[in-house]
């Protein structure tokens, strides 16, 4: 097919025209022979369907695996913001911060999500309901008398997840491609898959010493000169890996990841795009904008 053929035709579906005459007569119209066209339409019809199937396999594949979304915490570095609204309904770009969360995970075929919640917990649940209307699953698990940290409120809610899980932040929003990371971490044997972004203390202090595609230290609470990636904050899990946290008992997701590292028990994923977060005031304003802007573009 000619080069001028090939931009005729672009334009010629484009305009919505291939509906009016069927595609085989809009090849015609933009100068293909006869002979042949029956061919390249089998081919190409073969090629689209090849890629609808792909994808839709891989957000079958991602919709099959739960996202646990840690939102227990009393978020003390907005007060007085918090003081009786839970982080996860700070307004943000017009709604609920958890609403955009939602969103985006919805978008990227995530269905299930179990809520680990602590801290006025039941507005949460009040304002999110079972999910319907997010077109999602959602089911809570709340932390009890006492505050486990997002280490025990995980182990809390093992039952509810699975054999393999996401594990997210609420106060993150995390635009990434769900899809390419759950593929990475199926082809491997490891424990847990943690992302990482090459964050040069930029936007939080880096805490990852991640060389070749090899995820070699995490160390949160004693970061070392040399580290230049960040935990980015989406993770993936099996089942297995919470048999390691006791029950009941409060626990700093931190300290598995850690060890998972330590023992390479836990790859690395690097992404590219930075994270937000309303974990404090800046960050919430700097979120703020961006989902504005972002809301801009969808209008």
């Amino acid at each position: 097919m000619a080069g001028g053929s090939d931009a005729a035709f672009t334009l010629f579906a484009a305009s919505g025209a291939t509906s009016d005459y069927g595609t085989a007569g809009a090849l015609h119209y933009c100068g293909w022979p006869a002979v042949g066209i029956d061919r390249v339409l089998s081919s190409a019809v073969a090629s689209a369907s090849l890629t609808v199937m792909t994808y839709y396999r891989a957000m079958d594949q991602v919709a099959d695996i739960p996202a646990a979304l840690l939102a227990g915490g009393l978020a003390t570095r907005l007060r007085p913001i918090t003081t009786t609204t839970p982080k996860a309904l700070v307004e943000v770009a017009g709604r609920p911060f958890i609403d955009h969360q939602l969103a985006l995970l919805r978008r990227n075929g995530i269905r299930r999500v179990v809520l680990c919640v602590g801290f006025l917990g039941e507005q949460i649940e009040a304002h999110l309901g079972d999910g319907a209307a997010f077109g999602m699953e959602l089911t809570y698990s709340y932390d009890g008398d006492r505050l486990l940290g997002t280490g025990g409120a995980l182990r809390r809610a093992a039952n509810l997840l699975g054999e393999t899980f996401w594990v997210l932040y609420g106060d993150s929003y995390l635009d990434i491609d769900y899809q390419a990371v759950l593929a990475a971490f199926r082809t491997s044997d490891a424990l847990g898959l943690m992302t990482v972004l090459r964050n040069g203390n930029r936007w939080d202090t880096s805490n990852v010493l991640f060389q070749d595609g090899v995820l070699l230290e995490y160390n949160k609470h004693n970061p070392r000169p040399e580290m230049e990636y960040i935990d980015y904050g989406a993770a993936l899990l099996r089942c297995k890996a919470l048999e390691r946290i006791p029950p009941d008992t409060p626990y700093d997701l931190a300290d598995l990841y850690s060890a998972l590292v330590r023992e390479r028990q836990m790859i690395g994923f690097e992404v590219t795009r930075r994270f937000y977060e309303i974990g404090s005031p800046a960050g919430l304003a700097e979120t703020h904008e961006y989902l504005l802007r972002q809301n801009e573009k969808e209008s």
